[in-house]
């Protein structure tokens, strides 16, 4: 387990000679596979497109210096892109249009409120809470956000002239598209190349040539073409001059604390989302590898990069699946290759931004359009499906929300869903009656009315902990199996899988002890914990069935029944 004593350099220290050369390289990899992508994201996340390369630059400096992941790789990202678009769009403010300096501005507030929210989670030890999200969840979130971020790229593709729609993306997702598709007659022809070609080169290089990076080539190709053969004057929209230099550092100008207000349900969906696919990506590289990584640290290492993309003219950045996944192919061993790829930014910042404008929008509306495809996850969805029929529907319901009402929304809708199925779990558990057979092996049966584990004694199994919503199931089912026309003389509470009692949980105990007693059925308690056992003890559940009605085994309670019955 790799791991630093130092609350920073976690994700470099220690370092081996050996391991710089393959660092290097793969940081120059990742610059040249990361830069397109990025770029792309400025269209989600309706930002100039110088922007994007500042989501790798200082933000991935940061991360790389006190995040604990030698792996994860921090930069732009099209799920938050897509959150913070549609909560700055639903401010409502006149006159605001994405590209705009007041839209940078509060994309800018957005990454700085992500950055408070991180560093109070991890003031008070939030980690845990990446946890909340599901696979499902993610599943179902990153399959809506693709289809919505594909669905937004088709104008941009065909050449076609913007449709005119509420800026609101909570509604304008499928509308958008539906007007687009109402304006193919005026598709450009050259546009429409363009886009196809660079599809093309994507997917030839993604499956038969991984070794150079397609979305480079498509870039540095379609700039060659656009240049040599003037693309705009037959009428492929370019960038346009892209500004050179550093990022300029500073508070974000124009905003006001009641601009924090209005943004704070987005940034909140954004933390959420950052928690756990961030969290979720350093947890399997680190178990890939055999690595130490602390969610903790983490969270100061994404703190202060949103804190940096803030102050560096630039928008909410996350921890990267797709740009970790790049970098660990070109086998690097820790955050080297990421400080590579900010120095590579960096230079093409300082003397490459001239070539940038010649390059065809169509080129990142395909790049972003094909990156959204590969989000729409089919093979989870039906593996969801083939699996756990419920959680499908959960993954189902996000995906169209995104699509149909809003990403924010759709994250929002995905927790609740998930929280109200995790209490549906524990509210309907397992409930079984034991039986044991002659060679003493137990085996389970409904817990349903006149089930009995022999003649006279009921074990009952209570499938989980014991709360305020699940309470009343135990003892409508106890009463069930004791209030028979042959009512059992032993009811034996098999406790093995209650690993906690609050105190709705305890008074009930409580109760069905009285009621057992009142019917004259002897009550008993197996496998409790030694936590469970303190529990009884508090709720007063020992006091009145007596010490030594509490056994460590079915075996030993058995056979007091038998003692007794004899």
């Amino acid at each position: 387990m790799a791991t630093s004593e130092t609350p920073f350099l976690q994700g470099i220290a220690p370092y081996q000679r050996a391991w710089l050369r393959r660092d290097l390289i793969a940081g120059v990899t990742l610059a040249a596979l990361a830069i397109p992508e990025v770029m792309g994201y400025t269209k989600i996340a309706g930002t100039p497109v110088i922007t994007g390369l500042y989501t790798i630059l200082l933000p991935a400096v940061v991360f790389g210096l006190l995040g604990s992941s030698r792996h994860l790789v921090v930069g732009g990202d099209s799920a938050t892109a897509a959150i913070m678009f549609s909560g700055i769009a639903a401010l409502g403010i006149a006159g605001l249009q994405p590209g705009s300096p007041q839209w940078l501005a509060l994309a800018g507030l957005s990454a700085l409120i992500c950055g408070a929210l991180l560093i109070l989670a991890r003031l008070v030890k939030l980690g845990f809470l990446a946890n909340f999200i599901s696979r499902t969840v993610l599943v179902g979130f990153l399959t809506g956000v693709g289809i919505q971020v594909a669905a937004g790229q088709v104008g941009g593709m065909l050449g076609v002239p913007k449709p005119h729609v509420d800026v609101d993306q909570v509604s304008g997702t499928l509308i958008t598209l539906g007007k687009t598709l109402d304006e193919i007659g005026q598709t450009s022809g050259a546009t429409l190349a363009v886009s196809v070609a660079v599809l093309v080169t994507l997917v030839v290089f993604d499956r038969w040539i991984k070794a150079i990076p397609g979305g480079l080539v498509a870039v540095v190709a379609t700039i060659i073409v656009s240049y040599a053969f003037h693309l705009s004057s037959h009428g492929v929209a370019t960038l346009g001059p892209v500004p050179s230099g550093l990022p300029h550092l500073g508070f974000p100008s124009g905003v006001s604390w009641s601009n924090v207000g209005g943004l704070l349900g987005a940034s909140a969906s954004m933390f959420l989302v950052i928690l756990a696919q961030s969290a979720a990506t350093s947890r399997a590289y680190a178990v890939r590898y055999r690595e130490r990584f602390d969610e903790n640290t983490d969270l100061v290492g994404l703190s202060l990069a949103n804190v940096a993309a803030g102050f560096s003219s630039t928008f909410v950045v996350n921890g990267s699946p797709t740009k970790t996944e790049m970098v660990d192919e070109a086998k690097s061993r820790t955050q080297i290759a990421q400080l590579t790829m900010a120095a590579v930014v960096a230079i093409v910042l300082l003397f490459l931004t001239k070539p940038l404008e010649y390059l065809p929008n169509a080129v990142l509306s395909a790049v972003v359009f094909l990156i959204g495809i590969k989000l729409v996850d089919i093979a989870g969805m039906k593996a969801i499906w083939r699996l756990r029929r419920d959680e499908f529907w959960i993954a189902a319901a996000t995906a169209a929300v995104v699509v149909g009402v809003g990403v924010e929304q759709g994250i929002i809708l995905a927790i609740v869903l998930s929280l109200i199925l995790h209490v549906r779990r524990h509210y309907v558990p397992r409930d079984t009656v034991v039986t044991v057979d002659d060679r003493g092996d137990p085996h389970q049966i409904p817990a349903e009315p006149g089930a009995v584990s022999e003649p006279g004694l009921v074990i009952y199994r209570f499938g989980v902990g014991l709360f305020y919503a699940n309470a009343s199931r135990l003892v409508e089912e106890a009463m069930a199996l004791v209030d028979v026309d042959h009512p059992p003389r032993w009811f034996v509470l098999l406790a093995e899988a209650i690993d906690d009692v609050d105190y709705t949980g305890g008074q009930t105990l409580a109760e069905l002890a009285d009621g057992l007693a009142e019917r004259n059925v002897t009550f008993a308690v197996v496998a409790a914990t030694d936590h469970l056992r303190e529990e009884l003890d508090r709720f007063g559940v020992t006091a009145r069935i007596g010490t030594g009605r509490i056994f460590p085994t079915i075996t030993e309670a058995v056979a007091a029944f038998r003692v007794s019955s004899s």
